[in-house]
């Protein structure tokens, strides 16, 4: 008895029916991959210290991930008491080199418990012993001389949001709101920090830039030599023009715009940048200005910049925005996939 075998016939080149098939289904693959990857966007967010890059990433968890998780909210909670205990601790420093002293003196003695307090436990809530003296102490004149030059300094902006609602802080059933979480200061952006970055590089269809108006009067957290936004104008100027970018698409956030027109009533733009040339209390005129500074510094023809002035911790203006953004993004993929 023979064995019965089959097998399929070759084409000229050799290949079978089978291998031609497996072909077809490779290019289709292909083919949608690509399809796939024309609306496929993969965002790189930077930006210098302070600039808001966290609250941008918290506004878009909210608006697309439908909130936090408890866990999130539990973590954010105990970071909050880290803004209050270290907020005061800047507020001592900066009352030390402004060579202020408090009004009330005995405050001094409530330095050391509120400096020394330990970090949150799970489910633990703010120590009742410190809620009195952390109110005796913001409420003290000389301190709040420390909050009238807190914009040539590095007091973060939220300080001044929590300070003024310590007993809903203190409160053990307290539960921070979306705007507690949307103003938590993170110091992750700063230049010890930068290194992080690098892993990001490849593949990116667009890169969002955040500088702070508002740092045009401010130092640095990490050096105080240095001007918040001279060093957003360098950092700006590295990105557009790396060779790593030379094909991503450019947003420019302008970011804290709501702080920025309220500071330059009391801190001119010309005393930090004497090109200004503008009105010292048109706020129009000094946004203008900045966006051109940063858009100066693209030296492509080829490269647009797409400029917009945001308050990061505005979720309905942070929505429209992302809207827009995502048009710009979506749009300019497409070309360059049908190109």
């Amino acid at each position: 008895m023979g064995a019965c075998g089959s097998t399929e016939a070759a084409g000229a080149d050799g290949t079978t029916a089978e291998e031609v098939q497996r072909s077809k289904v490779i290019d289709r693959m292909l083919r949608e991959d690509e399809q796939r990857a024309a609306k496929e966007v993969k965002m790189l967010l930077l930006g210098p210290g302070a600039s808001g890059k966290s609250t941008i990433l918290k506004q878009m968890k909210l608006i697309h991930l439908s909130g936090f998780t408890p866990t999130e909210i539990e973590s954010y909670r105990q970071q909050i008491f880290v803004n209050v205990r270290e907020g005061m601790r800047m507020c001592f420093m900066i009352l030390e080199d402004e060579g202020a002293e408090l009004q009330d003196p005995s405050l001094i003695d409530y330095r050391e418990p509120i400096e020394s307090a330990y970090d949150l436990r799970d489910s633990e809530p703010f120590p009742v012993t410190l809620l009195q003296p952390l109110k005796a102490l913001w409420a003290d004149k000389g301190m709040q001389k420390v909050a009238a030059v807190a914009s040539e300094a590095e007091l973060p902006e939220n300080i001044p949001y929590f300070f003024a609602q310590l007993d809903r802080l203190f409160d053990p059933a307290y539960v921070p709101t979306e705007q507690d979480i949307l103003r938590i200061f993170d110091v992750g952006g700063q230049r010890s920090e930068r290194k992080k970055w690098i892993h990001c590089f490849e593949g990116v269809t667009a890169i969002i830039f955040l500088a702070s108006l508002a740092g045009y009067d401010q130092v640095l957290i990490e050096d105080r030599d240095s001007n918040q936004m001279q060093e957003a104008l360098m950092l700006f100027d590295s990105i557009c023009n790396s060779q790593w970018f030379v094909n991503t698409s450019m947003i420019l956030f302008l970011n804290k715009l709501d702080v920025f027109k309220e500071r330059i009533f009391v801190s001119h733009v010309k005393a930090h940048f004497p090109d200004y040339i503008g009105p010292e209390l048109d706020a129009q005129a000094a946004q203008e200005f900045f966006k051109s500074r940063f858009t100066r510094l693209n030296r492509s023809a080829r490269k647009e910049i797409y400029t917009h002035y945001t308050t990061a911790i505005d979720t309905n203006l942070v929505k429209v925005v992302m809207t827009s953004v995502y048009d710009i993004i979506l749009k300019r993929n497409l070309q360059d996939f049908i190109l």
